[in-house]
């Protein structure tokens, strides 16, 4: 390494976000980027700790010491071409990344890691800056085509890496533009959509093939899985057409809180309140339903995760009345807990930047009915609970006498998702189902048909971004082998 001892004199320095009063009035991104020279002794904190757990913990293989000590060193070419030699779209990693490398960081063993996530975002910033990423299309084709169903993060590696290896790729997508969860779920303030264009238009000059609103199969209509007015493919022709068809379609199967007065207006699954909003935001068409807005209401989310929190974030830049988010979990601890010892992943408390715009936190809190006026939901009743031991595994108690109302005139479900689904190509290829209700493989992508591959969120149930990635590269890796 450049300064194996780096870390003892530069202390952690992250990026920072944009004044609260300021970027709650809009919905560009709300991190900040550091100076070049503030980069560089941060990479310099990378020290040389001989195993690089980072390297271990990261999905998708990048090997952070290398480009850590060539952006260290002001080699920003150097450090790209090491950083895209696994990872084919570091700039949603950067911004979108739990950077689960740095809580296995050996300097995370005290809470001070690398920052690992924005150095990444950095260094593919500036490799677009400095005109490096340039249309690099194969020199030869092989003749071998593939069918992609899904432009997400999934589908979009294997069309990355499938084409670079001299297949013809054609990858359908059910809505009007590609990108998937990364496009429709996670807000302009997180991830602005034209990172997303500026990528699709060098796979384009490269080769892939794009073609949207097309939903292959039968698949009835529903926020988050495609456009109203997308035309129909039958599967059958489609696998009739390539050597081979990918199914990278994700696990949007909303977990849903079947209590009573659930049927109250007013109560909506998250992913269509963020789809509704991130649409408004691009001007697309938004399928002749209203956008849902939090303006001078009081908001309820259900559910304390990420996707919880960008609903906290989009609803106080609509103009909530009051944001309250409440977790069924208890509330995390704010360090690495003794169950978690480095390098595992740890389970502590976050306070996104949505958090620090404004709204309630409440853990430990189950949902116990939905009240309404009018058929609209005015109220929730809620109470305490505890999560004791039995037998090895957490069992929830509700606290007696602690029940209470929250106020609600809209409530998001952020509960997370459950599996593939259901109908559409699924149905169509007569793909088998596993326990969970995701798309049953066999060997490594094989499905039921053996023409038929899957990969992604659609055969191993809902998951981060970054592994979605790597296992559109995997797959795309096993098709290389298999054709």
């Amino acid at each position: 390494m450049g300064d194996p001892k780096g870390f003892l004199t530069i202390k952690r320095k992250v990026s920072g976000y944009r004044p609260v009063e300021e970027r709650i009035n809009d919905y560009s991104e709300v991190e900040v980027q550091l100076p070049d020279e503030d980069r560089r002794l941060q990479a310099s904190r990378c020290m040389d700790c001989g195993v690089p757990f980072c390297h271990w913990a990261c999905p998708i293989d990048n090997v952070m010491p290398e480009w850590q000590d060539r952006l260290f060193r002001g080699d920003w070419v150097g450090a790209w071409a090491v950083l895209q030699d696994t990872n084919p779209f570091p700039e949603f990693t950067g911004r979108v990344c739990p950077a689960l490398c740095e809580a296995s960081c050996v300097l995370g063993y005290n809470d001070e890691p690398v920052t690992i996530r924005q150095n990444e975002l950095a260094v593919i910033e500036k490799a677009f800056s400095l005109g490096l990423i340039v249309k690099r299309p194969p020199k030869k084709r092989n003749g071998k085509k593939v069918a992609i169903v899904g432009a997400g993060p999934a589908g979009l590696s294997a069309a990355y890496f499938l084409n670079r290896a001299g297949f013809l790729v054609t990858v359908y997508e059910g809505d009007r533009k590609a990108g998937g969860y990364l496009r429709y779920g996670i807000p302009d303030f997180k991830l602005d959509k034209s990172f997303i264009d500026r990528r699709v238009r060098l796979m384009e000059e490269e080769g892939v093939v794009f073609v949207t609103g097309v939903r292959v199969g039968q698949a009835p209509f529903a926020f988050g899985t495609g456009a109203k007015d997308s035309r129909v493919m039958d599967p059958k022709k489609l696998e009739a057409e390539n050597d081979l068809v990918l199914l990278t379609i994700g696990a949007r199967d909303a977990r849903d809180l079947k209590v009573s007065g659930r049927e109250s207006l007013g109560i909506v699954q998250a992913l269509d309140y963020l789809s509704l909003q991130n649409r408004v935001i691009s001007k697309e068409n938004n399928e002749g339903v209203s956008p849902i807005t939090a303006y001078g209401k009081r908001v309820v989310v259900v559910g304390g995760g990420d996707t919880g929190s960008d609903c906290v974030g989009t609803a106080n830049r609509q103009g909530a009345l009051k944001v309250t988010q409440i977790e069924v979990m208890p509330k995390p601890a704010e360090h690495r807990p003794d169950s978690a010892p480095w390098p595992l992943w740890p389970t502590v408390l976050k306070t996104s930047s949505s958090h620090q715009e404004g709204g309630d936190r409440l853990w430990s809190i189950n949902t116990k009915m939905f009240k309404a006026k009018d058929g609209r939901v005015d109220s929730m009743q809620v109470c305490r609970i505890e999560w004791i031991k039995k037998d090895g595994k957490l069992v929830m108690n509700e606290i007696p006498g602690s029940d209470f109302e929250i106020g609600a005139d809209l409530v998001l479900l952020a509960m997370g998702f459950t599996h593939v689904v259901q109908g559409g190509a699924v149905a169509d290829l007569g793909l088998e189902l596993d326990e969970r209700g995701n798309i049953k493989t066999r060997g490594t992508f094989h499905t039921s048909n053996q023409k038929v591959w899957a990969a992604g969120d659609a055969r191993n149930g809902a998951s981060l971004v970054v592994r979605a990635i790597a296992e559109g590269r995997a797959a795309a890796e096993a098709i290389i082998k298999a054709l």
